[in-house]
């Protein structure tokens, strides 16, 4: 659910390729024979799953693709997509689900496209990843085992990622890149998108909060990358029937590495956490589940732990503020965009009513369980 980097967003042009286009990029750019094309939703880029037509003679290799195209400010920064892309295949090789990216005719991994609009020139990085089975875990009621495998997943993920090297790294510290957590203050500029109510006041008092209690102890958090978007439709999952019993889930895709930035182990769980509190019937148990498995691979420091429930609380802040603004840019997207919005401003005042002592306790308690091998 990228933005851009910076205040961009006024400056974003999501791509506005029809089906017809996109499939003829697919040929022109990658060399495949398109069957079937179709649109996927997406924040201010552009995807489209694809499937292609084979030869009588070939059965080798995937059949179903997924396009994807930056908006217009992502493609300015094609070092950034480039690392992205990566890492994605680094993840793969490292035995994560993640896609396959593919190469061009031109044996690059992405490729510029400009479109002449008749007024300007507008460029655009496409790239094109094998297309991932599952359904997205936001379909699924999810229970206390999936929440800790999720967060066992994140904390895998950040840690391999430790052993990643790429001479074009240092662009994933995103200055002023407002879905990494640290940018939660920036978010003030955007208040107007809420207008007067409680929902304002709650991210005002958040912001202020967040400012004197987290950017304080930024330098007491162990840094890493994150994947910063593990959110419930980008996490795929797989059932398989056993004989006896419920289904068993398993994660079979994880999707959408755009927001990836440098960040802090402690930022991970908390965006994973916000994320799976969304559909959940019961929200605020859910963060000691994930950060249960979390911790079983990272164990977070005091300080860290510390710094949560802010965190989760930022996270929420971002996600709403930043939709509800994007709204006001782009309201032809306005379902996709407020998801999150459905119970995510009832999930934020029921955590800020509560306190942060008692969701705390909660989550620790909960998390504590599993040290001691009684799961709650």
């Amino acid at each position: 659910m990228s933005s851009g980097d910076g205040h961009q967003s006024q400056a974003l042009t999501k791509p506005p390729f029809t089906e017809v286009q996109a499939s003829a990029l697919v040929e022109s750019v990658f060399g495949l024979k398109v069957s079937k094309i179709l649109p996927l939703p997406s924040y201010d880029d552009q995807n489209f799953h694809v499937c292609i037509s084979r030869a009588k003679d070939t059965t080798d290799g995937p059949s179903d693709y997924v396009l994807k195209i930056s908006n217009t400010e992502s493609s300015k920064n094609p070092d950034l997509v480039e690392v992205q892309s990566h890492i994605i295949m680094f993840l793969r090789v490292a035995g994560f689900p993640t896609a396959s990216v593919c190469r061009t005719k031109g044996d690059n991994i992405t490729s510029l496209v400009s479109v002449d609009s008749g007024s300007e020139v507008k460029n655009y990085l496409v790239r094109l990843l094998t297309y991932l089975p599952g359904r997205p875990i936001a379909e699924i009621p999810i229970s206390p085992q999936l929440l800790y495998e999720i967060g066992k997943l994140a904390a895998k993920l950040d840690k391999t990622l430790e052993k990643f090297h790429h001479p074009k790294l240092s662009c994933l510290h995103r200055e002023n890149f407002l879905w990494n957590l640290k940018s939660v203050p920036l978010l003030e500029k955007h208040l107007p998108a809420l207008g007067q109510n409680r929902n304002r006041e709650i991210v005002r008092q958040v912001i202020q909060l967040f400012k004197d209690e987290v950017m304080t102890k930024l330098s007491h958090f162990r840094e890493c990358i994150n994947h910063g978007d593990l959110n419930d439709h980008n996490i795929l999952i797989e059932s398989s029937k056993p004989a006896f019993g419920d289904a068993v889930y398993q994660v079979s895709g994880i999707l959408d590495f755009d927001d990836m930035s440098y960040g802090y182990y402690v930022f991970e769980v908390a965006i994973t956490i916000m994320y799976m509190m969304i559909e959940s019937k019961t929200p605020i148990q859910v963060g000691g589940h994930v950060l249960a498995g979390f911790e079983s691979i990272i164990p977070l420091t005091p300080v860290e732990r510390g710094a949560l429930f802010l965190l989760v609380c930022g996270r929420f802040c971002q996600s709403l503020v930043i939709a509800a603004y994007s709204c006001q840019l782009y309201p032809e997207n306005e379902e996709y965009l407020m998801i999150t919005a459905k119970t995510g401003w009832k999930h934020l005042q029921q955590m800020f009513d509560m306190g942060q002592k008692a969701v705390e306790e909660i989550w620790f308690e909960t998390a504590k369980s599993y040290a001691s091998g009684i799961s709650i």
